[in-house]
């Protein structure tokens, strides 16, 4: 496996920490000291996951030398999905015109990108499939509590995209990789379901249904188990910090991305981060990641990448893999 090509597509409404002090209690300071970021990219109306992951798509079809046509199976990871169903990746299986290939949606939160990945790959390294399309898109801003500042500071909307294609010398380009979750952990971030009960059976009290989510729980456990994960897949894969040309992290907030640094000895030069242009995007983190560190970094054939991320369930996914 390799991937041939990515994309991105970002909204172009953007919503500075300015604005937000206008909207809630806070300030630009409190914001940008505890999380990095200073503004996020917000959608329109007509922006839904499936037509920013679509345009991503578009993207990154154009770049690999391909046509919609050509692809055999395309899987999307997002939590704001247009519908319950039909699933995302059917709208963008539409939209891009790809025909009548496999399309099914990945539900990981913001490690779903990751598990789409890698489960892309198994597709590759078995050759059932020769051209997968993986995207991860999220329009956050609609399940955001705009009046509750704890939350509604981090998150934004995008999407990015990848396709996966088999390498020319029929080697498997994913090197490692660590898949995880702990549902026990549910209730430290999660979005109720307005349809039906929730998962313990009680109903919904709040109304709207906003994500909640509680942050210090959730920044030891991402800590925690995005370090433990990608020590594994560094260790499986048999390289260390020093072979890799860079690392992506989930784009959760700043202090997770250095506690994270920090556990692994990760030079900064070597460390991809964009939280503070665009914020916490879920799903779509590491995909626009991964489009704009081949830019920064001038990634080439050969070079080994980290990719690691947490999200709700609790989730959990790593990968190393050759560009």
């Amino acid at each position: 496996m390799r991937i041939a090509a990515t994309g991105r597509y970002l909204p172009p409404k953007v919503l500075t920490n300015a604005d937000l002090e206008k909207m809630v209690d806070t300030t630009d300071e409190w914001i940008l000291t505890r999380t990095g970021i200073k503004e996020r990219r917000i959608a329109s109306e007509t922006e839904s996951s499936a037509e920013m992951g679509a345009r991503a798509a578009k993207e990154a079809i154009k770049k690999a030398g391909i046509t919609a046509k050509d692809i055999d199976l395309i899987l999307v990871a997002s939590v704001t999905p247009d519908a319950t169903f039909p699933s995302t990746a059917c709208y963008i299986q539409h939209k891009i015109g790809a025909g009548k290939c496999a399309a099914l949606d990945v539900q990981a939160a913001c490690s779903g990108f990751v598990y789409g990945l890698v489960l892309g790959s198994q597709f590759i390294a078995s050759g059932t499939y020769k051209n997968i399309l993986v995207v991860g898109c999220e329009r956050l801003s609609s399940i955001v509590d705009w009046k509750d500042r704890a939350t509604c500071v981090l998150f934004g909307d995008g999407a990015g995209a990848a396709i996966l294609q088999p390498r020319a010398d029929g080697k498997n380009g994913l090197l490692a990789f660590d898949l995880g979750a702990n549902g026990g952990l549910h209730e430290i971030l999660y979005l109720m379901n307005g349809h039906t009960t929730g998962p313990e059976g009680v109903e919904p009290k709040d109304g709207p249904h906003y994500m909640r989510m509680s942050g210090q729980d959730v920044f030891k456990q991402a800590v925690t188990e995005m370090g433990r994960s990608a020590v594994k897949v560094l260790k499986t894969a048999g390289i260390t910090v020093a072979d890799l040309a860079c690392v992506i992290p989930h784009q959760a907030n700043i202090r997770i991305i250095e506690a994270l640094r920090d556990r692994l000895e990760v030079p900064p030069e070597k460390c991809f981060i964009n939280v503070q242009r665009y914020g916490n995007m879920s799903a779509a983190c590491i995909p626009v990641g991964l489009d704009e560190a081949q830019e920064e970094f001038h990634l080439k054939r050969g070079d080994k990448i980290l990719l690691v991320a947490f999200g709700g369930g609790l989730t959990w996914a790593a990968c190393v893999f050759e560009w």
